[in-house]
């Protein structure tokens, strides 16, 4: 109702939340990082959209970025220090914590994207219900680049949107591609000037808070039955690769090289 308390989202430190009448607006927030995801958005993600889900105050649930990115992706420090030092790098149960709980997500959730939306942040965008882009936002897995495996969600979601022949080429190339290409093609559902990309979300989600709440979050979650499937049967295999490669030679010469601004030497790594 009109008058019910939400969900105190205070207490996030890469996450802020903010309420326009019945529509909740999650913006992933590390400034000066283009949003990279670090340990604790990490950890955040993997409980925010419980607490979306619980949330009474809203019916629709806006994803994006703080500022002129959506997600540039792993935070490639955080990947270092957690090879150099041993400090606990990304955590597979949080990785499919984080993509279960966005499925399992009943409220529609409505990506809006502005800028990059790299590796994670491509998975967290393409996962939700209904896509918005700029015209000139960038999608990219490099997973691959990093020297790991794109199993964070890349290697599901990617070939249900736009087929597994382009699919597999962007995956294993980390190749990028524009928000208005990604339309054209079928991976977002539109690509508006980057002018117009507020009042394009604004009026989607003013839409659907004014629509039969029952008939759509249900027809929403028949709809996303077979994809939770297809997670079920890939994630834990995807995720477990991806935690493999984490450990290898070539995924530490990835992110040096990255971090030192020169070409990676990559071995056969096999």
């Amino acid at each position: 109702m009109a008058g019910e308390q939400g969900v105190d989202f205070s207490g996030y430190e890469r996450i802020k939340a903010t309420r326009r009448g019945r529509v909740l607006t999650l913006s992933l927030s590390n400034p000066g990082k283009l949003n990279a995801v670090d340990a604790a958005m990490h950890r955040e993600l993997s409980r925010v959209f419980l607490d979306a889900a619980d949330d009474p105050a809203s019916d629709i649930v806006v994803l994006t970025g703080e500022g002129a990115s959506f997600s540039a992706g792993g935070d490639l420090n955080w990947m270092k220090q957690g090879f150099e030092s041993g400090t606990k790098g990304p955590d597979a149960a949080e990785a499919k914590r984080i993509v279960f709980s966005l499925l399992d997500l009943e409220k529609p959730i409505v990506a809006k994207v502005a800028g990059p939306a790299i590796g994670l942040g491509a998975t967290l965008a393409l996962f939700c219900d209904v896509i918005f882009a700029a015209e000139s936002a960038r999608f990219a897995d490099p997973h691959v680049r990093a020297g790991i495996v794109a199993g964070d969600g890349g290697a599901i979601i990617w070939p249900q949107l736009i087929g597994y022949a382009r699919a597999k080429e962007y995956l294993i190339t980390g190749d990028a591609i524009s928000g208005a290409e990604a339309a054209r093609i079928g991976l977002v559902n539109h690509a508006v000037p980057e002018d117009e990309l507020d009042a394009s979300v604004d009026a989607f989600a003013d839409r659907l808070a004014g629509g039969a709440q029952m008939a759509i979050r249900y027809s929403k979650v028949s709809a996303n039955i077979g994809l939770k499937q297809l997670a079920h049967s890939i994630l834990d295999a995807s995720v477990g690769y991806e935690m493999v490669t984490f450990t290898t030679d070539d995924h530490r010469e990835a992110v040096r090289s990255f971090l030192e601004k020169r070409t990676p030497k990559f071995g056969r790594g096999i």
